[in-house]
């Protein structure tokens, strides 16, 4: 059964909505579905504005499965190309239409790392902000190391990466992670008339504007690069993986140790 729907109305704006209980986890299945949809919407001439958004309004994608990072390759050699993960973000950030991520609750991890890499982001009050990566003895290994302090400078992105703790919306409003919080009630009605207002405008100049924005922020290719390599490094490392080992064990991938992923990332190396 599929995970992610699609949706396009008839002006263009195209609503992505991942569907995966309990947790939205980014699973590998869930990330090959919205990689090959994330890639079709960037050519699709019928869509002008992306927005991503979750069925469940308690997770946006909690992050991806520690599960599958544990069964991922130790010996491999280091990356020739960027990981589907990294090029994935990359069209997010990169596709000649705007891209708007909705968050009404809690995004980690990867998920996180998909928010950061739209061009846009959107939360509710009642969104809470977590890169558990370090205390699992790994790293935000799609895209977060060079999405941070880009958004928010390099003292808070150190405290979000290494801290491992829960950012809520409000701090991350002051801090740059987001555009804006807005109340639950008034938080589709903002995005949708932004998106409306974006795909009624010629769509040459929407392309042309960002393409001018993605431009000034340099190129990201070695920078990507070298965060790939350097989490495919640490998946071998024995501390890394018995640090995954005791997030699981204490409920990590849980709804109720997911609720708590700032304190129970605290608690691993306990």
């Amino acid at each position: 059964m599929s995970a992610i729907t699609l949706t396009v109305d008839d002006r263009g704006v195209a609503t992505v909505v991942v569907d995966h209980p309990p947790i939205n986890l980014m699973t590998t299945d869930v990330f090959v579905e919205l990689a090959k949809l994330t890639s079709a919407l960037a050519v699709d001439p019928g869509v002008r504005v992306v927005v991503l958004r979750s069925a469940n309004p308690e997770w946006f994608i909690a992050h991806f499965d520690v599960e599958a990072i544990l069964g991922f390759p130790t010996d491999a050699p280091p990356p020739s190309e960027l990981p589907g993960f990294h090029r994935m973000c990359e069209t997010l950030r990169t596709m000649p239409k705007p891209t708007i991520a909705v968050i009404e609750g809690r995004v980690g991890g990867g998920g996180n790392e998909v928010a950061m890499s739209c061009d846009m982001r959107f939360a509710t009050q009642q969104a809470v902000f977590n890169q558990p990566e370090v205390a699992l003895g790994i790293i935000p290994g799609g895209t977060g190391t060079v999405r941070l302090p880009r958004l928010v400078g390099r003292g808070r992105a150190l405290e979000i990466i290494l801290g491992c703790d829960d950012i809520d919306a409000a701090t991350a409003e002051q801090w740059g992670m987001i555009n804006r919080v807005l109340r639950a009630t008034e938080i589709d009605q903002y995005v949708d008339r932004l998106a409306g207002r974006i795909a009624g405008f010629p769509s040459e100049a929407v392309a042309a504007a960002k393409a001018s924005v993605v431009r000034a922020e340099q190129e990201l290719g070695d920078d990507l690069f070298a965060e790939a390599t350097a989490f495919s490094s640490l998946l071998g490392n024995a501390a890394s993986r018995d640090a995954m080992t005791s997030f699981l064990a204490r409920g990590g991938q849980t709804p109720e140790g997911e609720r708590r992923l700032g304190a129970l990332a605290g608690e691993i190396s306990g």
